[in-house]
C-alpha cells in the first residue's frame, strides 16, 4: 500500500519533490524566523518554489492518509441507502433480509450504523440549564456490595440519591426497603441534606412514587400526601428515557466508581456514616461541568428554593391492630415484642427507618431498634421480665385457689333457715 501525500491547494503538479510535515515546518521556521525569502529556501532545502510557496501559503500540516482496502459492505451501500432512506428506523437484520445478505452481519451493521444518521432526524435533545431552585433528580441507587443486617446474614439494600440541577449539589441515604414509607422518608432525608425544598423534583416510574397510565401522571396517595405537605411540585419520567435525569444518573455512576471500591461495612448505619462522610468531601469538589463547588453554589439555590413547613410530613408507616395473645406484632418479616400486660387492647404500632415503635392510648408499650434481618423474632428484656413475673403471679393465683376450703353448699342453707 502506497502512502501518499494529500494535495495542497494551488499545488504545482509533478515539480520538485514531495514534502512531509518536517520539511513544512522547516520551511515555515526560515521564512518566520530566519527572514529567508522563497529563493533562498528553495536553494537551501532543494525544493522547488513553487512547493516552497504552497508550504506557506497553508496553515496546516500535510496529511498522510492510507488508502482503504475496501469493504465487502461497498457493492450493496447503494441498497442500504434506498431502504434508510424509506424507513429511518429499520434493523440491520430486515436489511440483511432485504438485500440478501449472507456474510457477516457485524460488518453491516457497522456500516449501517455510519449511514443511519445520514436518514434519522436530528435529536431534539439538548443541554439544559437550570434555575436555582427549579428543580431536583431523583433515583433509587442499590450499591453493588452486601451489606450485614444482623443474625449473619447480608442483603443488597437501596439508596435514595438526589441531585440539585443548578449546584449540583449531591444528597443520598440508604433505606431498608422501596416501600413507600421508607422511599418517602430517605427521600425527606436527602432534602434535609440541600437545606431547603426544591420547588419539583423528577422521579423514574417508582412504585412508591407513582406510574404514567394513559398518558396520565398518576402519583401515589402517600407520594400526593408527601408532596403536598412540603408544596413542591413533581414530574414522571417516562419509561426507557435516562436523558431526562442525566444527572442523577451520572451521580449513581460516580458514587459506583468513587465512594464503593475498597470500603467494608458493619451494618446498615455505618454505610450511612460513610456515604455522608463522602458526600461531604464530593460537595466540596469543583464539579466539572459547572466549574464551581456544589457546596458553595447551593446557597444560592437555597436561596431560590421553598422553605421547610411548620410541620414535616410523617413519613413513618403506621397501623393498629388488637394485640394477640402471643404479645408481638409484626413488621414485614420480623417478629417485635410487646409488653404482655396489653394483650387484648388494641395498639398502634410506627415503624420509621431506625426504629418500630408501639403505643396504647398514648402510653408507650414497646420500643425496638428496626431489625433489617428477615424471619426473626426479637424479645426486649424488659417484656421478657414481665412474662416472668407473669407466670410467678400465674403460679400464685393457682395454689391460693387450690387452698381456699370448699363447704358444703347445705351448710350455707342451715344458717339462712333453709329446710
Amino acid at each position: 500500500m502506497v502512502m501518499e501525500l494529500e494535495p495542497w491547494p494551488e499545488a504545482s503538479q509533478g515539480e520538485g519533490r514531495v514534502i512531509n510535515v518536517e520539511d513544512w515546518a522547516e520551511i515555515r521556521r526560515l521564512n518566520k524566523a530566519e527572514g529567508m525569502g522563497v529563493k533562498a529556501i528553495s536553494r537551501r532545502l532543494g525544493i522547488a518554489r513553487n512547493t516552497v510557496r504552497t508550504a506557506l501559503r497553508s496553515d496546516q500540516p500535510p496529511r498522510y492518509e492510507r488508502e482503504g482496502p475496501g469493504s465487502i459492505v461497498d457493492a450493496v451501500e447503494p441498497d442500504v441507502r434506498e431502504l434508510l432512506k424509506e424507513f429511518p428506523e429499520i434493523p440491520t437484520t430486515v436489511i440483511a433480509e432485504r438485500i440478501g445478505w449472507e456474510r457477516s452481519i457485524t460488518v453491516l451493521r457497522d456500516r449501517v450504523a455510519e449511514l443511519r444518521p445520514l436518514f434519522v432526524p436530528p435529536d431534539p435533545c439538548q443541554r439544559t440549564s437550570y434555575r436555582p431552585g427549579q428543580l431536583a433528580q431523583f433515583d433509587l441507587w442499590q450499591p453493588d456490595v452486601d451489606i450485614p443486617v444482623g443474625f449473619g446474614q447480608h442483603d443488597k439494600l437501596w439508596a435514595v440519591v438526589g441531585v440539585t440541577g443548578f449546584a449540583r449539589y449531591l444528597g443520598a441515604h440508604l433505606v431498608p426497603s422501596r416501600q413507600a414509607h421508607d422511599v418517602l422518608s430517605g427521600h425527606l432525608e436527602v432534602i434535609h441534606q440541600f437545606g431547603a425544598v426544591p420547588r419539583r423534583v423528577v422521579w423514574d416510574q417508582e412504585g412508591a412514587i407513582g406510574q404514567r397510565r394513559g398518558g396520565r401522571v398518576v402519583f401515589t396517595e402517600a407520594f400526593q400526601g408527601f408532596r403536598g405537605t412540603l408544596g413542591m411540585g413533581a414530574w414522571l419520567c417516562q419509561r426507557a428515557d435516562p436523558e431526562t435525569k442525566g444527572l442523577v444518573e451520572r451521580a449513581n455512576g460516580y458514587m459506583e466508581t468513587s465512594f464503593l471500591p475498597g470500603r467494608r461495612f458493619e451494618d446498615a448505619a455505618d454505610f450511612n456514616r460513610q456515604l455522608h462522610g463522602w458526600l461531604r468531601r464530593a460537595n466540596n469538589r469543583v464539579h466539572a461541568t459547572t466549574r464551581v463547588r456544589p457546596a458553595e453554589a447551593i446557597y444560592e439555590e437555597r436561596g431560590a428554593m421553598l422553605p421547610f413547613p411548620a410541620v414535616l410530613p410523617d413519613t413513618s408507616q403506621r397501623f393498629s391492630i388488637r394485640l394477640p395473645r402471643d404479645p408481638y406484632v409484626r413488621v414485614d418479616t420480623n417478629d417485635y415484642s410487646v409488653n404482655p400486660r396489653f394483650v387484648g387492647r388494641r395498639i398502634e404500632v410506627r415503624v420509621s427507618l431506625e426504629e418500630v415503635v408501639v403505643t396504647c392510648e398514648g402510653t408507650e408499650v414497646a420500643r425496638h431498634r428496626r431489625c433489617l434481618a428477615h424471619h426473626q423474632s426479637l424479645l426486649a428484656p424488659e417484656h421478657a421480665r414481665i412474662l416472668r413475673d407473669m407466670r410467678v403471679e400465674a403460679r400464685a393465683a393457682e395454689v391460693f385457689a387450690a387452698a381456699v376450703e370448699e363447704r358444703d353448699l347445705s351448710v350455707y342453707d342451715r344458717i339462712g333457715g333453709v329446710a
